[in-house]
């Protein structure tokens, strides 16, 4: 054999092994059931597809929800244990995002107000309260929390 027909065998074999990892490897969101398969079998055709599909819907649905209701969440944690200044502070919470998924590595999460002013407006002092409440709720190793005003502009952070 020669020189370049070694090279073309080893360049298609390459090939194929990728081609073949990939299809194995499914969509990569760590959730893979057996249900995500590209084929079933005789029996699983007639019924169990159908059966399987709401269940999956489930899941997906619970997340969202988890997620849209993070605000709600952290406000009802400082409403049932937070100070009277960490109250009012949090009522002015509109959105939190990144609380629900951490690995104590480098957690990051973003709290969201109806403050005006960026770092010089009246938000900067209810910022530090609410940074203070947040780490109450969530405890990390190595977390960040950051507070911004309505108009996106950074008002405080803090370690949770």
């Amino acid at each position: 054999m020669g020189m370049k027909t070694k090279i073309a065998l080893g360049a298609v074999v390459g090939i194929a092994v990728i081609g073949a990892l990939s299809a194995n490897a499914g969509d990569g969101d760590g959730d893979a059931k057996s249900d995500n398969r590209t084929s079933a079998g005789a029996g699983e055709k007639t019924g169990g597809s159908s059966e399987a599909k709401p269940a999956d819907d489930k899941p997906a649905e619970d997340k969202a929800e988890k997620k849209a209701s993070q605000a709600e969440q952290f406000k009802a944690f400082v409403q049932k244990n937070g100070t009277s200044k960490e109250k009012d502070a949090v009522s002015h919470v509109t959105k939190v995002q990144g609380a629900d998924e951490q690995n104590d590595i480098l957690d990051a999460a973003d709290v969201y107000t109806d403050f005006t002013g960026g770092i010089m407006g009246e938000g900067t002092g209810p910022a530090k309260l609410i940074a203070s409440a947040f780490a109450d709720w969530k405890d990390s190793e190595n977390g960040l929390v950051t507070i911004y005003d309505a108009d996106g502009e950074l008002l405080g952070n803090g370690q949770f």
